[in-house]
């Protein structure tokens, strides 16, 4: 990660992460987690250990917030409150229809992007002009369109949408689905068209072993370069 400066304005310089840190980080500290709960690593991960995962890095979970109010489809927001852990709500749309589960935890993890990234640049300012920012509350609210982005419009929602997929289907673990796949399909080259058949399969095999939607896995999947022929952009995080 290096610091490069922040062009929407919101502080002076920002984090810059390659998606392999990205990946590392995450999938580091998942594995932790669950290393520490279950004294074993297996995916998909639970539900359950999503919240109790996000549980110890906030103040509050509110897995029940009204964000109907909200402009736009807002379906997870972060409160950043200097110098305390932060606050997440998620829409209790998505807790309460069971038809969401998938949404709810791209959402939750989106939200787990934001708090792990991000919080420690909304304390107000550290060294010179690394980072600094008027320490005051801030609420990060996120639209469903920007959970799932796949192209950089805003870094900080790009990093969180990355975060996401990386929380969900950490790369060590969905390189060995994507191998078993192809064993089985006696395929040697993991790259394929969006709407081929080996794309499409490619995509529910990913949905089935991670408990994700087919966006989200489709996104994964072209982020990491296993599908092609979209309008995608892996740009600069």
């Amino acid at each position: 990660m290096k610091w490069v400066k922040d062009r929407t304005g919101r502080f002076i310089k920002r984090p810059h992460y390659l998606p392999a840190e990205l990946d590392e980080e995450c999938e580091q500290l998942v594995a932790t987690f669950l290393k520490s709960r279950h004294s074993s690593v297996t995916y998909p991960i639970a539900t359950d250990d999503l919240t109790v995962l996000m549980e110890s890095m906030t103040d509050s979970l509110d897995l029940y917030a009204d964000l109907s109010g909200e402009e736009g489809e807002v379906e997870g927001v972060t409160d950043f409150i200097p110098h305390q852990r932060p606050q997440v709500r998620i829409s209790k749309r998505l807790t309460e229809d069971m038809r969401m589960t998938n949404r709810f935890r791209t959402t939750l993890t989106h939200e787990l992007g934001h708090v792990h990234f991000h919080s420690s640049l909304f304390d107000g300012e550290r060294s010179g002009d690394l980072f600094s920012v008027q320490a005051e509350p801030r609420s990060n609210k996120c639209t469903r369109a920007a959970i799932l982005q796949t192209v950089q419009t805003d870094w900080i929602e790009w990093q969180a949408g990355y975060a996401c997929g990386a929380f969900l289907m950490p790369a060590t673990a969905l390189a060995a689905t994507i191998r078993d796949f192809l064993n089985l399909c006696g395929l040697s080259v993991a790259r394929f068209g969006l709407n081929s058949g080996e794309g499409q399969a490619l995509i529910q095999t990913v949905c089935t072993a991670y408990e994700v939607s087919r966006d989200a896995a489709r996104v994964r999947l072209q982020q990491r370069g296993n599908l092609v022929g979209s309008d995608f952009g892996v740009g600069l995080v």
